[in-house]
């Protein structure tokens, strides 16, 4: 900023310009590696958050239990 005399914000705008401008130049598209996380194939995704407030009830049981 001293250097070229400028305020905070130019040179952060100037800096996400180049970065930007960096970008658009790749010449391969980012792609996502995934990897399988295994598990079980019969799983049901749209009951995820049943089967994880069940899993919860049995550990809080569990816990409870080791208590008496």
């Amino acid at each position: 900023m001293k250097e070229r005399g400028i305020s905070f914000k130019e040179a952060l705008n100037s800096a996400v310009r180049a970065g930007l401008t960096q970008a658009r130049q790749r010449k391969r598209p980012f792609v996502q590696k995934t990897f399988p996380l295994g598990g079980e194939r019969n799983f049901r995704w749209d009951k995820a958050l049943e089967s994880a407030a069940a899993i919860e009830d049995e550990e809080s049981s569990r816990k409870l239990s080791l208590r008496k």
